[in-house]
């Protein structure tokens, strides 16, 4: 069978299991919950197996009795050098031909993915991602495995989600699932993972269904304690605090690793600026220069190949030499912001970690040799030290905290541990406004520090804002027909038109003030040619309404002509800044009101109500018969029955989509389903229309 025939095979088996569940009238929270489930369990199974095909490209790279570090130790220079070349000359056009977004750490591609497209990830992504990371990672590769997961699980679960064809809202909460069920899988943490999920990859707190990542983060932890037993990812010693005083130097270590923090995310950058933007080579051969680098790195220092987890625990251990261990801590940097800015896959969470526990034995030692009686051992600080470093690098200091303490199962290192990932983040947010994630959005023009605000204003386009009626000033228009139409018309600028529509710059308020005085004089003297201004901006109907916005800011205005489309100059309305803020405001409420009522509605009941005020209600309804092929406009049904249309919910040929806020030229269709707000008597009146 070729591709388009799995193709189509899949999609009339998603249709047919789609209508399944319909027939069963599983409730939403219901629903949400079995596919948690199943999102859980790939998930698991997920990082077991990249875990073993890890070990496997490992031990076929550095053959040897010994765990990872003793072979790479033991293997001859030329093995150490030409296993990272190798790997990258594979990943390179594995990735480049086949899922570009598999390069790199993942976590933000899963973010964009979130952002911009509605939780929607292409399949594929999860094979070629954890291919190429195990590849990467195997052959010597300073990258993590956890980056790698959290992008499979991250995928599998936006595949489950689109297979059932559920709609946007609830395919971002699926794609978290998967990203807890990712990090709970690696760590062994099941709390860190739902964590994880909320306050990184959904960068919301208020998720209204927090239960389904839960759901899906014990599962994965479940299927992994089943096949590799009840063990944290590292072997961590008992942890006892010597003194009060000792928080002390607590505090200072969370200074040194905000400012570890920031050398890290500031390098990685500079690293993905380098190989993206200043060398001149084939794209999918970029991961052969990492991967040589990389080995010759190796040479001198191989604890830095790898995911690091053997190292980690000589730190954790009191093991590691303190001259060692600040070596360490800047070829960790320099090694994994190579393999990564040239092409390379894996995630940075466990070199953040190897990262801080080198930081944490090299502090953690002198500290312990000038205090001894107050102190705790290298091994101590080492695990604090590890949080701090995720926490200043991710900006995620709940996750930090949460994941050391699911590896110690000790209270007692939670105030330490507090006080160094919350130091660790308040510096490296003060040097480096993004995190480690945030920042490769932000440099790709994704707008995200103001979060909901940007996303909304992003999704609400000014084709459904905009108004046809405006005032426009003619080119030939004398002064004085010019003075009466800024009299009359609206706003503070007007957009001047040639005998075609089309613009030719605008005339401003502020700038014919000083013409007002002499109106009669030159009335048949100037003409609207001559006064225009051409610095002026011109949104199309193509445009969001966040980037109508941003040129309003820029020239100061409180409108913007809207054209066609970028390559027209022919206006044909006005959007105003008011408009859309009532838009912004009507989409913060269906949100809201979506939000809170979710899990009060059943996902498939043929009718579904919710009453939100004695007397009004909430209605998903079959529209009547007299509904079908006209448009919302020409139906008039505020009008007519005294009822808001929240939403409309149509049957495409990819699945079920939802119409927030439809247009009012959206026709009605014979499959769809209105979701309707009002008085329940003027509801029920619609629902007795034929």
């Amino acid at each position: 069978m070729n591709i388009s025939g799995i193709r189509t095979t899949t999609r009339d088996l998603s249709r047919k299991t789609a209508q399944l569940l319909e027939r069963a009238k599983l409730t939403e929270h219901t629903f949400m919950i079995i596919v948690a489930i199943i999102i859980g369990v790939l998930a698991g199974f997920s990082a077991i197996a990249i875990r073993a095909l890890i070990e496997w490209f490992s031990d076929l790279s550095f053959p040897g009795p010994g765990n990872i570090l003793e072979n790479i130790i033991h293997s001859p220079w030329y093995i150490i050098i030409l296993a990272p070349v190798i790997g990258g000359l594979i990943v390179g056009p594995l990735i480049y031909f086949f899922a570009p977004e598999a390069k790199g750490h993942g976590v933000p591609e899963v973010m964009q993915a979130i952002l911009l497209k509605g939780g929607t990830i292409r399949p594929r992504v999860a094979l070629i991602k954890a291919l190429a990371s195990a590849i990467s990672i195997g052959t010597g590769g300073s990258v993590g495995r956890e980056g790698p997961i959290i992008q499979i699980g991250s995928s599998l679960g936006s595949s489950v989600g689109q297979f059932f064809r559920v709609p946007s809202q609830r395919l971002k909460t699926l794609v978290g699932c998967g990203a807890a069920a990712g990090i709970a899988a690696a760590f062994n943490a099941p709390i860190a993972g739902a964590l994880f999920a909320v306050e990184i990859v959904l960068m919301d707190f208020a998720v209204a269904q927090f239960s389904p990542i839960v759901i899906s983060s014990v599962m994965a932890t479940v299927i992994s304690r089943s096949f590799e037993g009840d063990f944290a990812a590292f072997t961590v010693p008992k942890y006892s605090m010597g003194s009060p005083y000792e928080l002390i130097f607590y505090f200072i270590l969370g200074a040194l690793a905000g400012l570890a923090s920031y050398l890290f995310i500031k390098t990685l950058y500079l690293s993905e600026d380098f190989f993206d933007n200043k060398l001149h080579f084939p794209e999918y051969l970029k991961p052969v220069i990492g991967g040589l680098a990389m080995g010759i790195i190796a040479l001198f220092y191989p604890h830095v190949m790898g995911v690091g987890y053997d190292t980690i625990n000589l730190a954790l251990y009191g093991k590691m030499f303190w001259q060692l261990a600040l070596i360490l801590i800047f070829i960790k940097i320099i090694a994994t912001s190579i393999t990564l800015g040239s092409g390379g896959s894996g995630g940075i969470f466990a070199p953040s970690l190897f990262m801080g526990a080198m930081l944490g034995s090299f502090f953690g030692t002198w500290v312990h040799s000038l205090f001894p009686a107050i102190t705790a051992g290298p091994g101590a600080y080492a695990l604090v030290a590890m949080g701090g470093l995720v926490a200043g690098t991710t900006r995620a200091p709940i996750t930090a905290i949460i994941i050391v303490f699911e590896l110690t199962n000790d209270y007692r290192i939670i105030l330490p541990l507090m006080i160094t990932t919350i130091i660790s983040m308040i510096l490296s947010s003060k040097l480096s406004r993004e995190s480690i994630y945030t920042l490769k959005l932000v440099l790709r023009g994704i707008q995200i520090k103001e979060g909901t605000e940007i996303n909304i204003m992003e999704s609400i386009f000014v084709k459904d804002v905009y108004s046809e009626k405006f005032d426009a000033i003619h080119l030939n228009d004398n002064f004085s027909q010019i003075v009466n139409k800024v009299i009359s018309g609206r706003g503070r600028q007007f957009p001047v038109l040639d005998s075609h529509g089309n613009i030719h710059g605008v005339i401003k308020v502020d700038e014919i003030k000083d013409y007002m005085f002499e109106k009669d004089s030159l009335q048949n003297i100037l003409v609207a040619e001559d006064i225009l201004s051409t610095n002026f901006e011109v949104v199309s109907l193509e445009d969001n309404c966040q980037v109508a916005l941003d040129k309003m800011r820029n020239i100061d205005v409180y409108g913007l002509p809207v054209v066609a489309n970028a390559n027209s100059k022919k206006v044909v309305g006005m959007v105003w800044r008011k408009d859309i803020q009532a838009a912004y405001n009507k989409e913060i409420k269906r949100r809201e009101l979506s939000s809170t009522l979710a899990s009060s509605i059943s996902m498939k009941e043929p009718e579904t109500s919710v009453q939100f005020l004695e007397g009004y209600s909430i209605v998903e309804i079959k529209p009547p018969n007299s509904f079908i092929g006209k448009s919302i406009r020409e139906l008039n049904i505020r009008a007519k029955y005294g009822v808001d249309v929240l939403s409309v919910k149509s049957i495409e040929k990819r699945g079920e989509s939802i119409k927030a806020i439809p247009s009012p030229d959206y026709v009605i269709q014979q499959n769809d389903r209105i979701i309707i707000a009002g008085e329940i008597k003027k509801i029920n009146l619609i629902k007795n229309l034929e």
